[in-house]
């Protein structure tokens, strides 16, 4: 960011950064530690941490667990295809351990504040060939020293940001030295052209998230809960908290009163709420069995609590038609990709603004709907149970990502040449 050009604003921001450093710093040590990061390694975002060699890496930078999951094969590929070193940052702690966890050979550092100090020790320890942010979470002092030092920065998987919209003069001046600028969809990508950029760097691709493999679904737990069903019809509340089971089980009740050898199965986000799930399902004399307790499913389980994790490319196997929770309360929804792999109808509430592309797109496609309460809910499910309308929105589904399989060689081709060009 040249000065003559720079925003008032974004002067401001510089020398707010220089002039409350010390306060910036403590306000990040509680918050820090408040998201139970291990102490020890909060000097990394002070810039302190960098490897003990002069070895270029490529930086990927993914704010929390919802951008950095995106990245797995994408950081793989690029780190035999470039033949580099991969360093990841994130902001949060589940970002880091997540990191941990699925990519043991990349480097991983929490994220530099964004004052001078920090910001200066992190660029002149790594020794940062290409910068690669996630979605968003673009910091001015960063992205002008990053500039100054002639590094290419990209922009992966943009979304629509109100942020953006409301100061699209600070955002223009930002992104203005990116080479390369990835987004969901052409609205999007008119939006990002608006801002100035060049508008062969703005590229819509499909959502980043489409590189990521298939769940799992090994093929004798299919056949041993197919075996359970015996025939029986059945849907499935996947990725559920609390808002959505009281809806969901509401909608279960009114199914009942027509079909009432109907099966319906929840998968709670988190499976520590498969005991007050229980008890609220035994609360509407529901009949209950639960995964995590060995329990077997009957002829007269009416609801099955599959409170386990790594099994949703199971469940989605064995259902037509499948409710994606967070959509009912604030949680802003779940990726709907996973149950398109498996050719599984889709139904979701109205909340789904963190995946509000991706849902659009599948709506689009024919192969989800948005229901606005239990009720409604209840509903579409009657009627996706009868006739053939869930099989043909689930293909609809799976031609959908079908037509995504080659994405992930079309993000690395662009990064590569992106990376070729001299920054503005």
């Amino acid at each position: 960011m040249a000065s003559g050009r720079t925003p008032f604003i974004l002067r401001v921001w510089m020398l707010l950064t220089w002039c409350l450093s010390l306060p910036m710093n403590a306000l990040s040590w509680v918050l820090h530690r408040r998201m139970g990061a291990d102490p020890k390694r909060f000097s990394e975002r002070l810039g302190h941490g960098a490897a003990q060699n002069e070895q270029p890496v490529i930086w990927i930078h993914a704010a929390s667990l919802g951008e950095v999951i995106q990245i797995g094969p994408l950081a793989s590929h690029l780190m035999a295809s470039q033949k580099a070193t991969i360093l990841v940052t994130t902001t949060t702690a589940t970002g880091a351990d997540w990191v941990a966890k699925h990519l043991p050979d990349v480097t991983h550092r929490f994220a530099p504040i964004d004052t001078p100090k920090a910001v200066g020790r992190f660029l002149d320890g790594w020794s940062v060939s290409a910068a690669l942010f996630v979605e968003g979470d673009l910091w001015p002092r960063m992205l002008d020293g990053l500039h100054r030092r002639g590094v290419p920065q990209i922009l992966l998987n943009a979304r629509h940001s109100r942020t953006r919209a409301r100061l699209p003069t600070v955002f223009g001046a930002l992104l203005h030295p990116f080479a390369l600028v990835t987004c969901r969809s052409d609205d999007v990508a008119k939006e990002m052209r608006a801002l100035g950029l060049h508008a062969d760097r703005v590229h819509v691709l499909p959502d980043l998230r489409l590189t990521l493999p298939k769940p799992a679904a090994p093929e004798q737990t299919i056949s041993a809960l197919s075996a359970a069903l015996n025939k029986r019809a059945v849907w499935l509340a996947a990725s559920t908290h609390q808002a959505d089971e009281e809806a969901v089980l509401t909608a279960h009740l009114n199914v009942l009163e027509k079909h009432p050898d109907t099966l319906l199965i929840i998968a709670p986000r988190h499976p520590t709420r498969g005991a007050p799930l229980r008890e609220l399902a035994q609360s509407r004399s529901l009949r209950i069995a639960q995964r995590s307790k060995g329990e077997a499913i009957l002829r007269e389980t009416q609801v099955y609590i599959a409170d386990t994790l790594g099994e949703l490319g199971v469940l989605y196997s064995i259902c037509p038609l499948a409710f994606l929770g967070g959509s009912f309360g604030q949680e802003g929804g779940h990726t709907p990709y996973e149950p398109a792999f498996f050719e599984t109808a889709i139904l979701h509430g109205p909340n789904v603004k963190n995946f509000s592309d991706a849902y659009a797109a599948l709506r689009q496609a024919g192969s989800a709907m948005q229901v606005d309460n239990a009720e409604h809910l209840g509903r579409e499910v009657l009627a996706l149970l009868q006739g053939d309308r869930a099989e043909t929105m689930g293909q609809a589904g799976m031609a959908y990502v079908g037509n995504t399989e080659d994405c992930l060689n079309i993000y690395v081709g662009l990064i590569g040449e992106a990376l070729k060009r001299t920054p503005d």
